[in-house]
């Protein structure tokens, strides 16, 4: 048996995601499955590439449903999970059995583990490691921004390894050491030791960026990467040095697209009064009631500046 597993790419939740249901489908349906991974990227219009279902089985973890008849298995906990009403109302229909979703679920790998348990009666001891840091990680459940910035952890690192990798190949290597090796020990091998120490350096580079470029006012803390080449960074820099703010509006750019990204302090002063996803998509974007983003053209940047002030203005405390 074929298996294609369709997974939230560059994304700690989403390969944790891929690496469980792998553990999970070959203990309950096919030992000996054949399985392919692919990356999922949020890009205007979110399109699906459609030849991507090309297993016997396909599966979608931790991104939007597609209402394919190829696609046997889908999990995902976004509050954004459907394009368009009718993707909703082909979800509801659908009486395989096989997909599902929870929007209170912090982490879809925490999620799928759950299903798996209660519905199939599939635990492995060997993922709650995994489960665990993927469930810190996608719901921000950190002691302080300094846990996450200083990366002192084995799945901290994992993450920006992953975050940062641009060879899905690669990434598929990883998802696999995740079904039989410990966080130690992957981020100890050799492969991920030559990758980590210049994702290190650039992400305190980046670190030094946001700082000179971040500007706080009203209770928002906003910056704009474009230009600067870089793609991505970790979510929890801001608050890093402005622990103060409620909200972050940032945007960056990459080859495929403009990005407005919206996330909201886990330990600020002043309480979210937001929700973030339904915000973002006012602009054709989506996400959590906690973070969110809006993905453009990649020759959007004068738009993807106009919307972050729009969103910026709405997120604004009053003076």
């Amino acid at each position: 048996m074929k298996l294609r597993i369709l997974y939230h790419g560059n994304c700690f939740d989403g390969v944790s995601s891929a690496a469980i249901f792998t553990k999970f489908y070959r203990a309950t349906v096919d030992a000996d499955a054949t399985v392919g991974y692919t990356p999922t990227m949020h890009r205007a219009g979110n399109a699906f590439d459609r030849e991507q279902f090309d297993g016997e089985d396909n599966a979608i973890v931790d991104f939007k449903y597609c209402p394919d008849e190829r696609l046997t298995w889908w999990f995902d906990h976004h509050q954004s999970a459907f394009l368009t009403p009718e993707d909703e109302a082909h979800f509801n229909a659908d009486t395989s059995g096989q997909k599902f979703l929870d929007t209170a679920s912090k982490s879809c790998a925490e999620f799928i583990a759950r299903i798996a348990k209660e519905k199939y009666g599939f635990e492995d001891e060997s993922l709650a490691e995994l489960i665990h840091w993927a469930h810190i990680i996608d719901g921000a459940l950190y002691e302080s921004p300094a846990q996450c910035v200083e990366l002192r952890s084995s799945a901290l690192k994992l993450m920006q390894v992953i975050e940062g990798e641009k060879d899905p190949q690669f990434v598929a290597e990883i998802i696999g050491m995740l079904t039989k090796m410990s966080l130690d020990d992957i981020v100890a091998s050799d492969a991920i030791q030559q990758r980590l120490e210049p994702i290190l350096k650039q992400h305190w580079e980046t670190v030094d960026v946001i700082k000179q470029r971040a500007n706080a006012t009203r209770g928002v803390v906003q910056f704009d990467l474009i230009g600067t080449g870089i793609e991505g960074y970790n979510k929890f820099i801001p608050y890093y040095f402005h622990p103060e703010v409620t909200y972050v509006v940032s945007l960056s750019q990459s080859h495929f697209r403009t990005k407005i990204s919206v996330g909201s302090n886990p330990w600020a002063p002043r309480p979210r009064t937001h929700n973030i996803a339904e915000l973002c998509e006012k602009y054709g974007g989506g996400g959590h009631a906690v973070v969110g983003a809006v993905s453009l053209p990649p020759d959007s940047a004068d738009l993807a500046r106009q919307y972050a002030n729009e969103i910026i203005e709405t997120l604004q405390f009053p003076d």
